[in-house]
């Protein structure tokens, strides 16, 4: 799937939903003569539907898109083409974050306000075949707590404690005892370390567990 950039310049898809963002983004990456910006996406949707048409050498992903999370869009992505060449560019710097977007297939993962040299030497880095990992997001990572990883339902229960629901409203939402929710509650506060259902949501947050 990739090129050359010898010979064909770099084939970059910019995903993110701030037009202001994407048109910077672009001009950085058009005014290297072995890259250019073939398509901009807004949404996961459009990500994944302009990758299946256009096939580019490199995508760049935002993670915070207004119809699916961007971590979503990266396992779409890789299902369909394993080679995918995906480079996470985010303000997501939690590990949990940073864990996701690597398990979906993300080869490179860099945060909003870093350098343009830290970019473009990225997606060198990635087209060539290698992972990209600054020091900030492998130092995020290797803070990662061993056995800390929530389910997919205590992530549930996680974001809506942060919305301020009673153990009550969330087995009520999520149609599940209440019992079963205080063990959900119980589990969140073992797993993530942490006293109260307070600390859970600041740590939560924090970690990327859960977005505001």
């Amino acid at each position: 799937m990739s090129r050359s950039f010898e010979t064909d310049p770099i084939r970059v898809l910019i995903v993110d939903d701030h037009p202001i963002m994407r048109f910077g983004i672009a001009a950085i990456i058009n005014a290297q003569q072995n890259m250019e910006v073939v398509a901009q996406a807004g949404s996961a949707t459009e990500a994944v539907q302009m990758f299946k048409r256009l096939l580019p050498d490199i995508t760049l992903m935002d993670l915070r898109l207004p119809d699916r999370s961007g971590v979503e869009a990266i396992r779409e992505i890789c299902a369909g083409t394993p080679d995918a060449r995906v480079v996470v560019l985010t303000t997501y710097e939690g590990d949990e974050d940073i864990h996701q977007a690597l398990a979906a297939g993300a080869r490179g993962y860099l945060i909003k306000g870093m350098s343009h040299d830290t970019l473009l030497n990225a997606l060198q880095r990635v087209h060539s075949g290698q992972r990209f990992l600054p020091a900030a997001v492998t130092e995020a990572l290797s803070l990662r707590p061993p056995g800390s990883h929530l389910s997919q339902r205590e992530l549930e229960v996680l974001q809506l404690m942060f919305a301020g629901k009673s153990n009550r409203e969330i087995a009520e939402e999520l149609r599940i005892k209440e019992a079963t929710v205080k063990t959900h509650v119980s589990v969140i506060l073992t797993r993530l370390n942490v006293q109260d259902r307070t600390q859970a949501v600041v740590e939560g947050l924090k970690r990327g567990l859960i977005h505001l």
